[in-house]
Parts: structure tokens; sequence; C-alpha cells
């Protein structure tokens, strides 16, 4: 009776196993299918604002825009209109972008920084991504770093606004990719070990890190972010 009973034990666990596994494959599976979705359609929103030379919204617009469609990106996010929302949120940062590369490409040999930028940006993102998916590794002993590295990033965008930090332009880009390529790392390990399951945050996180890194890139390449 003893050993029925064991055995019993050993099937349910072996299920629930399964069925982990299996929920962690369809969040690590949506995630990229939306992340996909949500690049392509950022891409296209920029190429319509340097279609139409849309102006430089100003920082304040900016940063006002992104962290009021973050945070209803975050309330929704259990719901339908949570997709919704992160299409307006990564939307609002392709139009955002397309002054930027609009800027860089006006630039003597703006066209290869920015696909530099790009295929950089690709590769990093590439590497990173696959190096948690084929290790396995369990990334959650970085949430300290990132928490304290992304408020410190807060504190370098909110005193951009007030004072002249284009001296430490390059330092600043150096470190903004490291931190993201370690967020990348983190939420990949977190989506696979099952730490992360929705899939809508996921994305954004993803997203805004690939957008961080090819921003960066773009100061970094085009002379240090000078101009």
């Amino acid at each position: 009776m003893q050993q029925q009973r064991y055995g019993y034990e050993q099937v349910i666990t072996r299920q629930q196993g399964v069925g982990e596994l299996l929920a962690t494959h369809r969040v690590l599976r949506n995630t990229y299918m939306l992340l996909a979705a949500t690049l392509l359609f950022s891409a296209a929103m920029a190429g319509l604002a340097m279609a139409i030379r849309m102006p430089y919204l100003g920082p304040f617009v900016t940063l006002g825009g992104y962290f009021a469609l973050l945070f209803l990106t975050h309330a929704t996010r259990n719901s339908a209109w949570g997709l919704a929302s992160v299409f307006a949120l990564t939307g609002f940062m392709g139009l955002t972008l397309g002054p930027l590369l609009s800027a860089f490409l006006a630039l003597p040999g703006g066209g290869q920084i920015v696909m530099s930028a790009l295929a950089t940006t690709g590769l990093a993102f590439g590497g990173l991504s696959g190096y948690a998916l084929v290790s396995g590794r369990d990334f959650g002993f970085m949430r300290g770093f990132l928490v304290v590295g992304l408020f410190a990033l807060l504190g370098v965008i909110l005193s951009s606004l007030f004072f002249d930090l284009s001296a430490y332009a390059s330092v600043i880009s150096g470190a903004i990719i490291l931190l993201m390529g370690a967020l990348i790392l983190f939420q990949t390990g977190q989506i696979i070990n099952g730490g992360e399951t929705n899939y809508i945050m996921a994305t954004v996180t993803l997203y805004v890190s690939i957008y961080n890194i090819f921003v960066s890139l773009l100061q970094l390449f085009g002379m240090g972010g000078d101009d």
C-alpha cells in the first residue's frame, strides 16, 4: 500500500514537472513572438516619424509618455488590454527614435553608424539570450545589482535634464550597454526557470533593453555621443 502511494506521488510530481516545463515553454514562445512583433511595429513607427520629419518631442514629453505607457502596460498586463498597451508603448518609443535616426543619418557616414549599431545590437541580444537558454542558468543573483543600476540610470537621466553631461556620454553609454546586457540575461533566465510567468512584462523588459543598447551604441559609434 505504501509502495503504491509512493508510486502515485512520483507520477504526480512528474506530471507537475511536465506542466511547469510546458508553461515555461509557452511563456518563452509567447515572449519572443510578441517581442518580434513589437520590434517590427516600433521600426515602422520610427520610419513613419522619419518620413514625416517629426521633430524631437523634448525630454519631458518623451519621458512622461514613456513612464505613463509603462505604468499602463503594467496595470493591464493580465488582461487583453495589456497587448494594446505594449504596442502603444513600443510604438511611442519607435516614434521618439525616428528624429534621432534622422539626425544620425544626416551625419557623414551616418548610414554606416546606424547599420553598425543595429547589427551589433542584434548580435548582442542573440548571444546573450542564446547563452541564457543553452546554459539554463538562473541569474537571480543579479537582482540587487540590477535594481541599484536601474535607479542609478534613472538618476543620470533626471540629472541630464538640468546639467550638461555630454562630457561623460561615452562612459554613460558604455555603462547602459552593460546594464541592459545583464538585464537580458536576468530576464531570460527568469523565463526559462519559471520566475517570470507574464509574457507581456517579459517582452517589455527585453524590448527596453534592446532599445537602450541600440541607442547607446549609436552614441558610441557617433564619435562618443558628441553629435
